[in-house]
């Protein structure tokens, strides 16, 4: 796990990517990659922390349609904001977890409850490598994250975990982060966000009567399912994690040194 010396109590899984080991014994500079939950629910006391931490540019990966219903980001000092959405219509599990951060009611959901939130989860994971906006939104932040001014770099979706989690899982990997330190930091979220998660399912049950709360934790929680889900698919269309980077995201030798060079120490 990266360490870090600050919080936000409205983003209680944000954290600094700083400490992990990557190429060479090197380790991810601190306060230079910053993933984060959406930041319309920051407190006045999280803004200085924010602005001490200074990112140059934010990274937004929710659709429109995600963001016109939430409450806008609380960013101190005037970052550049880049909107990559990473969204698929047929995956209905995004605006399903908006919905459940901001709740909203989850009646026209019944069909994904249905169908099994840990299947449709899993499906999204594999959407992640393959799908259109998916592929372009990542290749996209780890461009913009090789060029030295927008450092900082702060990046997230809604809840901070799915799209976040695998654009946290490719940089890593492009830092030569080894797969388990990278599956240690992406499965911390849920003991980071367990007691915001506990009270949102408990708002739903009271606001629900009758809601299968176990229909609905697996999509509050990340799960080494799901990211098996995206590295099966990596193996099957790409044969492995570095043609994946070349092939379907575009970084290539020469955007891998410049990460490294930048990005570690």
């Amino acid at each position: 796990m990266s360490g870090r010396e600050w919080d936000l109590v409205g983003a209680p899984n944000a954290r600094d990517l700083g400490g992990l080991v990557g190429a060479d014994g090197r380790r991810v500079r601190s306060g230079v990659l910053l993933r984060t939950p959406a930041l319309g629910r920051l407190t006045d006391e999280d803004l200085p922390v924010l602005a001490k931490l200074g990112p140059a540019c934010v990274v937004d990966l929710r659709d429109h349609s995600e963001m016109d219903v939430a409450p806008p980001d609380r960013l101190p000092g005037e970052p550049t904001v880049v909107h990559l959405p990473v969204h698929d219509a047929e995956h209905p599990v995004f605006t399903y977890v908006s919905a459940m951060l901001l709740g909203h009611d989850l009646t026209a959901y019944a069909d994904l409850a249905e169908q099994g939130t840990p299947a449709a989860m899993e499906a999204i994971y594999r959407w992640f490598v393959t799908g259109e906006s998916a592929r372009a939104g990542f290749a996209e932040a780890v461009r913009l994250a090789a060029l030295e001014e927008n450092l900082p770099l702060l990046y997230h979706c809604s809840a901070g975990k799915d799209r976040t989690g695998w654009l946290t899982v490719v940089l890593l990997h492009v830092l030569g982060v080894d797969e388990a330190a990278i599956r240690a930091d992406y499965l911390a979220n849920n003991a980071l966000t367990e007691s915001l998660r506990e009270v949102i399912l408990e708002a739903m049950a009271k606001r629900q009567p009758g809601l299968d709360v176990d229909a609905v934790r697996p999509v509050l929680e990340v799960r080494d399912a799901y990211l098996d889900a995206a590295y099966d698919e990596v193996r099957r269309v790409h044969g492995s994690f570095g043609a994946y980077l070349r092939d379907g995201l575009g970084v290539d030798d020469d955007r891998v040194s410049r990460l490294r060079a930048l990005l570690l120490e």
